[in-house]
C-alpha cells in the first residue's frame, strides 16, 4: 500500500473534482512545481491509485429513458454460482452498476433501459431465465445522483 501525503491527497482531491486538470493547474493549486506534480502522477498510477478517468455523461443524451434498480435473489448463494451469474449480469450493456450485498437479496443491479418495456424485457429474458435467480424485484429511480468523490479519511 502506497503512503499518501497531504498534497498526494490535495491532488486526488481535485482530480475527483474534476479529471480533466492540466498537470499546470494542478501545480498551481498544490504549490509544486508541475515536473513534481508528474512524478507524484506517475507514483499514484503505479500504485494504483487510478481505477480509471472518466466521462460523465446525460444519459438521456444516449436514449435511456428509464434506469432501475433490479434486486435480485440466488436460488442457492454458492461460490460458483455467484462468480457465474456475475460474469453474466456484468457483461449485459443495460447494466451500469453491479452490487453484491447482504440482506434478503443477494445483488443489487442498476440499469439503464429506454423505456419500460426495454426494461421488462430485460427482466424477463435477461434475469428471471438465469436458472440461478429464483426471484427479482424492480424498483425505478426517479433520481439518481452521484457523489463521485471518495472521502477521504486518511487525513485529519
Amino acid at each position: 500500500m502506497i503512503r499518501l501525503d497531504r498534497t498526494d491527497h490535495r491532488i486526488l482531491s481535485l482530480l475527483q473534482k474534476d479529471a480533466r486538470r492540466s498537470n499546470k493547474d494542478l501545480a498551481a493549486n498544490t504549490g509544486l512545481a508541475p515536473s513534481t506534480v508528474s512524478e507524484r502522477m506517475r507514483r499514484l498510477e503505479e500504485a494504483g491509485v487510478f481505477l480509471g478517468f472518466h466521462a460523465d455523461i446525460d444519459p438521456h443524451a444516449l436514449g435511456v429513458g428509464l434506469q432501475a434498480l433490479i434486486s435480485i435473489r440466488m436460488s442457492r448463494h454458492d461460490r460458483k454460482q455467484v462468480g457465474r451469474f456475475r460474469e453474466y449480469a456484468s457483461h449485459l450493456p443495460e447494466v451500469i452498476g453491479f452490487y453484491h450485498v447482504t440482506g434478503p437479496n443477494d445483488f443489487l443491479v442498476h440499469v439503464a433501459v429506454r423505456d419500460a418495456e426495454h426494461l421488462q424485457q430485460l427482466a424477463l429474458e435477461a434475469f428471471t431465465t438465469q436458472p440461478e435467480v429464483a426471484h427479482i424485484e424492480t424498483s425505478l429511480i426517479f433520481e439518481y445522483v452521484a457523489n463521485r468523490i471518495v472521502p477521504d479519511y486518511a487525513v485529519s
